[in-house]
């Protein structure tokens, strides 16, 4: 390696993202530095540098936790992964602990998420540990005419949906509601389908919807258009005239806002199970009662275990899952450009950061 690693670290909430070069030393036996090829910008990173989430590792920190790339060079133990293309989790468990042994990943107490726990993506290079790491068919990549940088998004904006709908448990005919579908409810849409379920697809911006058209949602639905009474009575005529349930709804509340958790609360039926993907620091008023009177259910999600990664890579090789055509690559270099164009909803697709080659 020529040149030094560089990181842009944020040194305060709001403050301009700063490059940092920093020295590698020695890796642990099990750990592993990627070169980064893209780094998707999520909301979790805004919810960082704009709404005071605090995060676990101290300032400065480099965000970032949609990381793609090649191995460069590993530790003793992770030889394996020499010279491989990676798709580095979100949430990377230690394996070894009580609830890693009995499949519970995705609330290991020694976690490790990149941008949050440790130095994250919006750098040249990361070190992680190599427990975990989703190996890339790069022959297949290129056959399937995608670039490495835009598998990036499959480390949070495709798998963590891609866990939702697994938990869920979303089949042959169930009707699904993915309501908030820029980025991760996006993507929640297209696997729901996907997997079989008949999707109705709801969000504020028309353009996200017409996206989503014959690529997921057989139904799309404008709830600033709509109100809450007429956006259910919709999905009910919907049902009815396409002879699916009335009952056991599954519904996917992926916008991360106040006024979509109360949406989507207010969708349950009989049996219906609410999936909660989308995070804001917003408090909501619903009536929990109701799920004891429709005998519903809701389920939180936390990132998506390692062991599920290759399932939902597969749907994107394989083109059940796009995400080229909702993705854009910026120079990483650009990233503070890009976080207020992010912020603002200037982006209609979800940012990728590229270190210059």
């Amino acid at each position: 390696m020529n040149a030094k690693p560089v990181r842009w670290m944020m040194t305060g909430p709001g403050k301009p993202f700063i490059p940092m070069e920093f020295d590698i030393g020695t890796l642990a036996p099990d750990d592993v530095l990627v070169e980064i090829a893209g780094c998707g910008v999520c909301h979790t990173d805004l919810g960082y540098y704009y709404d005071g989430v605090r995060t676990k590792h101290e300032l400065p920190l480099a965000l970032g936790h949609e990381i793609s790339g090649h191995v460069v060079d590993t530790g003793t133990d992770a030889l394996y992964y020499t010279d491989q293309a990676v798709i580095v989790p979100a949430v990377i468990p230690c394996g070894h602990c009580d609830t890693c042994r009995r499949g519970k990943g995705t609330i290991c107490p020694n976690q490790k998420m990149p941008g949050n726990d440790i130095q994250g993506g919006f750098a040249t290079h990361i070190i992680v540990p190599s427990h975990g790491l989703c190996v890339v068919d790069e022959h297949r990549l290129a056959a399937a005419g995608i670039d490495l940088a835009d598998l990036s998004v499959v480390a949070d904006a495709v798998t963590t949906p891609y866990q939702a709908v697994v938990q869920a448990g979303v089949t042959n005919g169930d009707l699904v509601i993915v309501n908030g579908v820029g980025g991760v409810g996006g993507y929640a849409a297209q696997i729901a389908a996907a997997l079989g379920g008949v999707v109705v697809a709801i969000d504020v911006n028309d353009e996200k919807l017409a996206a989503l058209t014959g690529q997921g949602a057989a139904l799309t639905l404008n709830s600033r258009k709509l109100s809450p009474r007429d956006i259910k009575a919709a999905i009910q005529s919907f049902a009815k005239d396409h002879n699916l349930r009335q009952t056991e709804w599954i519904i996917f509340e992926c916008s991360g806002t106040r006024a979509g958790q109360e949406t989507a609360f207010g969708l349950l039926n009989h049996g219906a199970t609410l999936a909660v993907v989308g995070f804001t620091m917003d408090k909501v008023e619903v009536r929990l009662s109701n799920l004891m009177a429709y005998h519903a259910r809701a389920i939180g999600n936390w990132g998506c275990p390692p062991e599920l990664y290759p399932d939902a890579l597969e749907l994107v090789m394989n083109g059940h899952i796009k995400v080229t055509p909702f993705v854009e690559k910026h120079p990483l270099n650009e990233i503070n450009q890009i976080f207020e164009a992010v912020h603002a909803g200037v982006l209609k697709r979800r940012a990728v950061l590229v270190p210059a080659s």
